[in-house]
Order: structure tokens, then sequence, then C-alpha cells
């Protein structure tokens, strides 16, 4: 049985069925009658960070390997008559999973025959198989995945950093894990994962585009059986409020240097609002976004060129702001962006600034219901976070210039700021 509710927003003109299974399965549907294609997602609450958990209905926590998320995803697509990747062949459709820090997602689009893709996603990702002898195989092809990384500037420019900030928290650790990490992982250990990780309770279900809401329910209901799984209860790290180190640099094959610099925050709370990762995404808006007077400066220089970007990441137990990009003298673009913050602490955010970083992001909230990769991307944010997927309209027209100075002033301290940097090869 499905519990359904058609969540409208009359600003947008969009609409979308948020709906609950019996199982606890969560399910989010925004149909696009006018689009050619159809993108779902099969996902889980279970990622790289999840090393340290409890079902509720004990109480000892149980740890495992690092890597295991990721491991458990890439073994998943395999069953003993072939493997998903050769069903979906067969129908045209593109196929994929990603793990990230705190989930496992499954997904494929297509423009045709989405009953079948269906079908297939909601098959294969119930129904593990594994045995010694795949696990052992599969331990040799992530551990070279695993070196293959060790040589990507990019990835080791961000991991590098969050080793520099966090010495306990498993986000500091790649989401594949590491070679000895992985050569702990046996066949009955990702079967417990899965029972465990992948109960319907725990899991979720994101489609849009050109579908019928209604078919798309009424096939969940058929392949999904009522039974209710036990709540996954995850391990909170005791991370110091310090850093390891506030510069770490690597030497890789790179043309330009590529640096990270990241400001940790502290977690009084599991996670953060959203209320607090917006005002702070418009925070990081008015110091580096493309209109503001630093990156123009910059850009000016020399010192950055376009790929020059900033984030708010932020998770289970971590939060941080974080600004990334290349340059010849990384460490001339950490002190000048560290000078800007100072200065908008003494001189007070300008209004026009406020205004015109609040609008920018607010246009680019409203374009991404336009693309239909994106809205699932979303659709699946909501899952993670439970606020619904136009929360976020009303949340962001109530933010003032008095929140984000109140962010301005409270986070981004440069004492447990870090800089990882790649260097070229000499």
């Amino acid at each position: 049985m499905i519990e359904k509710k058609l969540i409208k927003c009359e600003t947008l003109g969009e609409s979308y069925i948020e709906a609950t299974h019996s199982s606890g399965l969560k399910i989010y549907i925004m149909s696009k009658p006018d689009y050619s294609s159809a993108h779902a997602i099969f996902g889980t609450k279970y990622g790289s960070i999840d090393t340290k958990f409890r079902l509720a209905d004990t109480d000892e926590f149980t740890s495992i390997p690092e890597g295991t998320a990721h491991f458990l995803e890439h073994k998943l697509f395999e069953s003993e008559d072939g493997n998903a990747f050769e069903r979906y062949a067969k129908t045209g459709a593109y196929a994929n999973a990603y793990t990230s820090f705190d989930r496992t997602c499954y997904l494929f689009s297509c423009t045709s025959q989405f009953e079948e893709n269906f079908d297939i996603l909601l098959d294969f990702v119930r129904h593990p198989f594994f045995t010694a002898e795949t696990v052992q195989k599969e331990q040799g092809i992530i551990g070279q995945e695993i070196r293959m990384y060790d040589d990507e500037p990019n990835w080791r420019v961000c991991f590098n950093l969050l080793s520099a900030l966090y010495s306990r928290h498993p986000v500091r650790i790649d989401i594949a894990g590491t070679t000895e990490s992985i050569a702990e992982i046996t066949a009955d250990m990702l079967f417990e994962c899965h029972r465990n990780f992948y109960n319907m309770s725990n899991m979720f279900i994101c489609v849009a585009g050109n579908i019928d809401a209604d078919a798309v329910l009424d096939q969940i209901d058929r392949q999904i059986d009522d039974q209710k799984g036990c709540e996954v209860i995850r391990g909170l790290h005791d991370e110091p409020r310090e850093i390891n180190t506030p510069y770490v640099e690597q030497r890789l094959a790179v043309a330009k240097p590529l640096f990270n610099l990241g400001f940790k925050e502290a977690c009084d709370a599991p996670e953060k609002t959203l209320k607090e990762r917006i005002v702070t995404a418009i925070l990081l808006e008015i110091i580096s976004g493309k209109s503001s007077s630093l990156y123009e400066r910059l850009i000016n220089e020399g010192l950055i060129n376009e790929s020059f970007d900033s984030e708010y990441f932020n998770g289970f137990g971590y939060a941080a702001e974080i600004f990334d990009g290349e340059s010849s003298e990384p460490q001339r673009v950490a002190d000048e962006i560290k000078a800007e913050i100072k200065r908008l602490r003494r001189e007070g955010i300008d209004p026009d600034a406020f205004t015109c970083a609040k609008n920018s992001l607010y246009g680019q909230m409203v374009m991404q219901y336009n693309v239909i990769d994106r809205i699932v991307s979303d659709l699946v944010a909501t899952a993670m976070s439970g606020d619904g997927l136009f929360d976020e309209m009303d949340v962001f027209a109530a933010i003032t210039l008095d929140d984000v100075t109140e962010c301005l002033n409270t986070q981004l301290n440069e004492e447990y700021s870090a800089l990882s940097v790649i260097l070229p090869t000499e």
C-alpha cells in the first residue's frame, strides 16, 4: 500500500508527488510530460562515512571496514545469471551508480521502455549475489581503482584537504577506502550490510521526466513487499574542533598548481539545517562569486581562472567552506581570500552585494527545474534531508542581510583553516 500527496509550488508552476510505501520506502516523482526522457534513482542512506552503526532495536554499534559501501555498490550489479548492465544494454538505457559520503544511488535514464528499465532497477538492487571468489576478484579491481585515484590531482587535492581538517571523522578517508581496509571485506559482511542498509525503511526512489506517476507507484507496489525494516542509527565520531595541519602539499603531473582552501566548522548538531546551508551559500557567493570584487581582482591579476569556485561541504558530523581552483600562486590566493573575509567583517556586507548574490542563487535554483537530471538530484537531496523540494524557495525568500552577517562573523575562522596544494612534478 502507498500513501501519497501532491505538493505544489504556485510560484514555479511545478508539482511533485511525495509518497510512502507500507515498507517504509520513500518515493518522490515529478512528471514532466513535455520532456522526451525519464530518469530514475533507487538509493539508500548508506555512504562511505557509515563505518559505525547500530539498528534501533540493539544497543551495540557495529564497525565495518572503510570502503564497504562503495564495494557493495560495485558488486550489486552482478547476479548469478549475469549483470544488470547487460540487461540495460538490451533496452538501450543508460545505467550507472555512485557512492558518496552519505548515500549510494543506482540510476538509469531512457527515452523508451521505462517500465522494463524500472523493473530491472527494482530487481537487482534488492537481490544481492556474492561469493568468496567474486569478492576476492573485486578486491583486486577496486585496489587498482584506489591506486589510480592516488594519482588523480583533483581527487588528491580534495582528500588531502579533508585529512588536514579532520582527524577522526571518516570523511577524511577516500570513498573507495584503502587497499588495507577493502582486504578485510567478506561476502558475509556484504550480505549483512545489504540486509541492514538496503532495507526499504532506509531507502528512497526518485523519478522525473516523461512518466505517468500513478503507473510508477503501481509498479513499485507490485514489486516491493510490505515488510518494514529496522531503523539504522549512524554512529557519531568524536571529531575535535582543531585541525590536523594548516598546510599540505603533494607533487603530481599537473600543468598548473591546484588548491583547496577549507574552513572547518563546528558541528554542534549532527547536520546543518536548510537555512544554515542557504545562508552560507549566499555568503560564499558574496565573498567569491563571479560578481564579487575579489573574483574580479584575482581574475584581472591572473591569479585564478574560470575554474575557481566555492562550496559549502557538509553532511553528517562535518561541515566546511571550501574554495578551490588553479593558480600559479595558491598561497597568495588563500591569503587574498582570508583578507577579503576580514575586510567584510570590518566594513560590513554591502546591501547591493547581498541582493545581487541572493538573486543570482535564486535564479540558478529556478533554472534547475528545466533540467531532468538536476531535478532527480534535487529529489535525492530531499529524500536525504527530509526537507520538502520547494521548502528552499520559502527559506530563501526569508533570509536577510543580518542572517548572512551573523554567518560571516561566526564562521570562516582562520584558526580552523587549511590549505591543500598540488604542485607540478619537478
